[in-house]
């Protein structure tokens, strides 16, 4: 019984998270993708979900969030009054073939499809 409630507790939450996300804006589309390194892992999807992870002095900080605008190359993800800003250095980039950027001083490569 308690997986079943976890399960349409998941669910619900997921409407709740698609239905607040702002979709990228089309001058942004270069932002969606999987963006990593080694410390930090960044999904970031058109509809404007953004799934975020990074391992940092032993331990882990982790966001699932929708995003809420951008403010130049920086973007900011939350529920209501509950946000995170990421601080984009270096928007995404095609360098030798793979996208870069670099985010909260991190430097992470788009995943290859």
């Amino acid at each position: 019984m308690k997986t079943k409630w976890s399960s349409m507790a998941a669910v619900v939450m997921a409407m709740l998270l698609s239905a607040c996300s702002e979709p990228l804006p089309v001058d942004k589309l270069n932002y969606a993708g999987d963006w990593q390194s080694r410390e930090m892992e960044l999904l970031i999807l058109t509809d404007g979900t953004v799934a975020y992870k990074r391992l940092q002095k032993g331990g882990t900080t982790s966001i699932n969030a929708p995003l809420k605008e951008f403010q130049g190359n920086n973007f900011i993800v939350g529920i209501g009054p509950v946000t995170t800003t990421f601080i984009v250095a270096e928007p995404p980039t095609e360098v030798d073939g793979q996208w870069q950027m670099v985010v909260d001083g991190v430097r992470l490569t788009k995943a290859q499809n």
